[in-house]
This record gives structure tokens, C-alpha cells and sequence, in this order.
């Protein structure tokens, strides 16, 4: 999915062609689709516990964190899930490989959520830090690997991404309903302790089937002539990460998390920017990487916008899945657990992408198929409409008490119309758009994005509930009104845009 113009009319189209040529993907696609699917479902699994896990009363086996530190904490660790990708690249690009990297990265995941299976507070945060270092390693490079399996590019490499795409929605929408159901009607930590299962039965896969991915990822891509210096580099910031971490501990370091979330911000956003200005001075670009490169700038910010409003799922609308939404069946006499509503997005993008195939393909066939640009600003729309389905219903909610969960789940279907316009999307463009040498780091860097967008959301969400649920409403439509706004000056921008990325299909 993703081109910038027709005759690539995208990688939904391109799996509608595939079921009628004998065109087959490459083994190693499935072993990657798998492999991701088992991380995504520990992954999703524990974030559905996450925000409800530390709001929770102490006597209830929760943290008993205030609305705002717990959505601050959960901002913090989704960003830091996506902020370590850009390392994570580095690593994968200069000194380990994409396939030694996903290895690494999926064992210490693996870890973390079996730390956080332990009572103890300390361990809950190691284990959170844990989980982010090792989907650094995981995460960026397990995309890159798609693309290498499609040297050719084209529509094939974008079906093979919409393939993937599936696989980590499957393994999002398995998550949930697992670790949901054991961490709110048993105990909390057998739902960290079942996203740890979940992580180590895609290491065993992976290294079982390993073989198809054949030299794919096997070296790096860009081996470093200094690989002694850079690993001293490497040894140099865990022992400065482990030593803040004995700090904190300890107390001599005592940290804020709600002032941390907001200085994180600027943080992020000033390692994006210095990044696309070293890669603009000093990466050695010619002019059509320069021109390609400024296109995934300019979709970065679009991306972090998205994010930033979609990324609510986890933190502000599983509170109000949790609070404000009649999750009882009478019939049974049983409540279902709130973070079941975290897999309502994963099932719809799984329902509606062969909706969305057939939409592509008539599209394509009256040459009307929307740019790459355009797709993004329809994305931000679609966010914007669920925004202001969720204000209605929150002003209902605050006005007569418990809302039908069909407020909820028409929320998430709006987002999730405007997740497949922007994440597989989005995925693609930048394996294509980025020069070959310095793949792994501009997919970290647009992980960035998405990094950027989880600690706004996660700041976002302490101001809509705890004590400032009365503003939720109106916080609600601050957020249509941005996402909305924004979208359609992309769409007006759309056709310059589209030009500078000529050549890419």
C-alpha cells in the first residue's frame, strides 16, 4: 500500500492481483509475519493491562497511581518503546544485523515482561525498561528485514508489507483477550507472565525458521570501520543506563514522571530535527535523496500527529472503557474485562483490509488513486471523526452515567479507517524513500514519530480524567479540531508534495 501515484495502486491492490498469478512471496516473509505476530501479541497483551494495572487500588493488587502519573508513566514507556528504535537501528546497521538484532531484542523483551511478573515496584519499572531497550532492537529491524526480502521494490514489496501489517494486528488482537482477561479476573501479573510466554514462543519460531530469511539482514548493512569504537559506544551508555537505574532505585534520583513526560517531549522532537538536519548537511545525500528525504520529514509530523491522537487507545479510552462504559452481560452475569476494547482496532483493520483492497482497486481502475500525501490527511480526518464520536459520548457519560460500549467501538472504527491510510502506508514509503545505507536509522527515526505521538497521548490523557474528567469533553474536541485542521492542509499541500517524490513507486 503506499505509492505515490498510479500505475502503483498500492499494496491492497497488489494482494488482490496476487490471488490470480502464480507470484508467491519469499518464505522469509512468514517467518518475519510470525515472528512479529507473537511480539506484538505480548506486546498489546501488556499494554492493555498497563494504565488499569497502575491506577488500581493497592488492596486490589494494582500500584494506586493518581490518573495523571499513571498516564504519564504509560506515555513515558510507549514512547520509549519507539524512541529506542533509533538505536536500535544504529546498532543493527554498524554492527549486529537485522536478524542478530530481532534475536537479541525479542530475548530481553522476553525478560521484561517476566520481571514485571514480580510484585515488587522496582521490578515493575526494570521490567518496563527491559521491554523498551528490546524492542528497540526488535522492532525497526524486523521492518527493514520486509523490505530487504523485496530488493526489487514495487507493489510486491507493498503487498508483502500489508502481508506483515496482518500479522501484527492478529497478534494484537490475541493480546488483549489473553492477558486481559487473566491480569482483571485473576491476577494482574499473569497477564505480564503470559505476555512473556507469548514473547518466547516467537523466539522459538523464529529460530526454527530462521533458514528462509537466507543472507537477508544477516550482516550489516553499513558494517563499521570502527565496530571497536562503536562498541565501546554501546558498552558506555548501558553502563550510564544502569547506573541511573541503581540511582533511581536506591532514591538517590527521585523522579517526576509527569515532568519528565513533558520535558521527553522536547527532547524527542529535538533529536528528530537534529537528525533530518544531519542527514540534510552532513549524510551525504544526492538530490533525489534530498527530495526523498524531505518527504518522510514532512510525513514524520504528520505521523507524530496521528499517533499522538491514536495512541489515546491505551491510556485515556481504556479509562473510560474501564469507567464510563457498561461492560456488563446480564444474561451471564459477567463483566468483561476493559481491556478487551483494545482489541476492537485490531479486528477491525483485520475485517476491513480486503475492504479497503476492493476500494484501491476501483479507484485505480477510474485513475482517481488518492497520493501518499492525500492518504495521510484522509488518515488524520478519520482520527478526527472518532474524536468526536468519543466527545459525545464522554458528555453523555459525565451527564447520565455509563455509555453503550458502541460509542467506544465506533470511535475505534474511525481510527482504524485512518490507521490503514498512515501505518502500513507509512511503513513502506520509508523503505523506499530512504537511502539504501541509512535504512535501519531512518526507520528508527520514523518510529521517532510514533515515539513523539505516545508521550503527547500519554500527557494528553492525564488531562481528561482523574480530576479533570469534567474537561473531557472539550479535550475531545481539541483534538478533532487540530487532527482535522491539520489533515486538510496536507491534502491541500498534497500535489507539491507528490512531486518531490518522483521516481518512487
Amino acid at each position: 500500500m503506499g505509492g505515490s501515484e498510479p500505475p502503483n495502486v498500492g499494496c491492497y491492490d497488489y494482494l488482490h492481483h496476487t490471488m490470480t498469478t502464480n507470484e508467491r512471496h519469499p518464505p522469509g516473509l512468514y517467518v518475519l509475519f510470525f515472528t512479529e505476530m507473537w511480539e506484538r501479541l505480548s506486546y498489546y497483551g501488556m499494554r492493555a493491562l498497563l494504565v488499569l494495572f497502575m491506577v488500581e487500588q493497592v488492596q486490589k493488587g494494582g500500584l494506586g497511581f493518581s490518573d495523571k502519573v499513571a498516564a504519564a508513566i504509560y506515555g513515558l514507556y510507549t514512547a520509549g518503546v519507539y524512541l529506542s528504535a533509533l538505536p536500535g537501528g544504529w546498532i543493527a546497521d554498524r554492527l549486529l544485523g537485522a536478524q542478530r538484532s530481532i534475536w537479541v531484542g525479542g530475548i530481553i523483551i522476553a525478560a521484561g515482561h517476566f520481571t514485571l511478573a514480580v510484585p515488587r515496584i522496582e521490578a515493575f519499572f526494570l521490567g518496563l525498561l527491559l521491554i523498551v531497550i528490546g524492542t528497540g532492537l526488535l522492532k525497526p529491524n524486523i521492518s527493514a528485514l520486509v523490505g530487504q526480502l523485496y530488493p526489487e521494490g514495487g507493489a510486491r514489496r507493498d503487498a508483502g508489507f500489508t502481508i506483515f501489517y496482518m500479522g501484527i494486528n492478529l497478534g494484537a488482537l490475541i493480546g488483549p483477550l489473553v492477558c486481559s482477561w487473566l491480569g482483571e479476573h485473576i491476577n494482574w501479573h499473569y497477564g505480564f507472565v503470559a505476555a512473556g510466554v507469548g514473547m518466547i514462543l516467537g523466539l522459538v519460531q523464529f529460530k526454527a525458521m530462521r533458514r528462509h530469511l537466507g543472507e537477508a539482514g544477516r550482516e550489516p548493512g553499513h558494517r563499521s570501520a570502527t565496530s571497536r569504537r562503536d562498541w565501546t559506544l554501546v558498552a558506555i551508555a548501558c553502563a550510564a543506563l544502569a547506573a541511573v537505574v541503581l540511582l533511581t532505585m536506591t532514591r538517590v534520583i527521585v523522579i517526576d514522571p509527569v515532568l519528565l513526560a513533558k520535558g521527553g517531549a522536547f527532547v524527542i522532537a529535538g533529536i528528530a530535527i537534529a537528525y533530518f538536519v544531519w542527514a540534510f548537511l552532513f549524510g551525504g545525500l544526492n538530490s533525489t535523496e534530498t527530495r526523498h528525504v524531505a518527504v518522510i520529514a514532512i510525513l514524520f509530523v504528520a505521523s507524530a500527529l496521528f499517533w499522538a491522537g491514536y495512541e489515546q487507545a491505551g491510556s485515556s479510552l481504556n479509562l473510560f472503557a474501564g469507567r464510563y462504559t457498561s461492560r456488563m452481560i446480564d444474561a451471564f452475569k459477567i463483566e468483561l474485562p476493559a481491556g478487551w476494547f483494545q482489541s476492537v482496532p485490531a479486528l477491525f483493520v483485520i475485517v476491513f483490509a480486503p475492504v479497503a483492497a476492493m476500494f484501491w482497486v476501483a479507484l485505480a481502475r477510474r485513475g482517481v488513486m488518492p497520493s501518499l500525501p492525500a492518504k495521510f490527511a484522509f488518515g488524520l480526518m478519520f482520527l478526527a471523526l472518532g474524536f468526536l464520536v468519543v466527545a459525545i459520548g464522554s458528555k453523555r457519560a459525565l451527564a447520565s452515567g455509563q455509555v453503550w460500549p458502541t460509542w467506544l467501538i465506533a470511535t475505534y472504527l474511525f481510527h482504524v479507517w485512518g490507521e490503514l491510510l498512515i501505518s502500513p502506508v507509512g511503513l513502506s514509503a520509508v523503505t523506499k524513500l530512504a537511502p539504501a545505507r541509512l535504512v535501519g536509522q531512518m526507520m528508527g527515526v520514523w518510529f521517532l514519530a510514533v515515539s513523539l505521538g505516545n508521550l503527547l497521548a500519554g500527557l494528553f490523557a492525564g488531562e481528561v480524567s482523574g480530576d479533570n474528567t469534567a474537561a473531557m469533553p472539550a479535550r475531545f474536541m481539541q483534538v478533532v479540531m487540530f487532527s482535522g485542521g491539520t489533515g486538510v492542509l496536507l491534502l491541500l499541500c498534497a500535489k507539491p508534495i507528490r512531486n518531490l517524490m518522483k521516481g518512487i513507486q
